[in-house]
């Protein structure tokens, strides 16, 4: 078990996330960089998909109750396990008693903390990921007690390709999305060209950029939406739905964002800038 002494900002335990109920309003949620999520598993020897903390800016105070194996990936935030600091991906073996904390954020945003067998959080429609109202709660708070699953034989887990160089990367990968078409050729210059940065309103649903597009006229019935959708407001802001975005939208979705492209934008915070580029050539639309 893990005793939570300090919560962080907000901690929450998140997996692959929920399928199939979208049509339900369900969002996926699940572990907003998949990438870094994975390569902590991986080194923790954990399959894909076990249950792990994400941790956002500012990391919690941990308690291990009994001795286990862990790795953390994702953003460098200056993790200390009983005040002897800690690298990113790498396997290291707690004993009980022993403190994991984290101090200054150094590079990216979102951190993941692997404990070998899992976090063991209650399956809530086939996932582990925290989701209010779906889940008890939305995040960690101080006190609570977290359970870790009986650990898998390890046959020497591999680790993907994995460059921490991500975390600083601007060029978000998209694809034209289905109202793109309908934009006006200086609408789409825009995108092309322009340097977009993260507003203060960013977060698991949603992020949104500080500089606009031109405004439109354009409307559309309530559609389907997914992770990565980029919707665009009447007025030129530009929303790009998360991994608890909504399942349906009445915004033009103009642009859809690779689960790559995704992964690096969930490591953005407030100021940090992005530039989109089209995996699709602008000719075919």
């Amino acid at each position: 078990m893990i005793k939570v002494y300090n919560p962080g900002l907000f901690t929450t335990i998140q997996d692959k996330g929920r399928f199939g109920l979208r049509d339900k309003g369900v969002p996926i949620s699940g572990a907003m960089d998949e990438k870094a999520a994975d390569h902590a598993n991986a080194i923790a020897g954990n399959s894909v998909g076990a249950a792990v903390m994400e941790i956002t800016m500012t990391g919690p105070v941990l308690e291990f109750e009994e001795g286990c194996e862990f790795a953390i990936s994702g953003a460098l935030l200056s993790p200390q396990l009983d005040d002897q600091p800690l690298q990113n991906n790498i396997r290291y073996k707690a004993q009980p008693g022993q403190r994991l904390k984290f101090g200054r954020l150094k590079k990216g945003f979102r951190a993941y903390l692997a404990i070998k067998g899992g976090f063991d959080t209650p399956l809530v429609l086939g996932s582990r990921s925290w989701y209010y109202p779906i889940t008890p709660g939305d995040h960690l708070r101080k006190g609570d007690v977290l359970e870790v699953g009986d650990s898998e034989p390890d046959h020497g887990s591999k680790t993907s390709s994995y460059a921490e160089s991500y975390l600083s990367g601007e060029i978000l990968a998209v694809d034209p999305g289905p109202e793109y078409k309908l934009l006006s050729d200086l609408q789409k210059e825009q995108l092309h060209k322009g340097i977009f940065r993260v507003a203060h309103e960013n977060n698991r649903m949603a992020y949104q950029l500080k500089e606009k597009i031109y405004a439109h006229d354009l409307s559309i019935l309530t559609s389907a939406t997914q992770p990565g959708t980029v919707q665009c407001t009447p007025e030129g802001k530009l929303i790009i739905l998360m991994k608890d975005g909504q399942t349906t939208g009445g915004y033009p979705r103009i642009l859809q964002l690779t689960p790559e492209a995704i992964a690096r934008l969930s490591q953005k915070k407030e100021g940090d800038t992005v530039i989109f580029r089209f995996q699709l050539k602008k000719a075919a639309y």
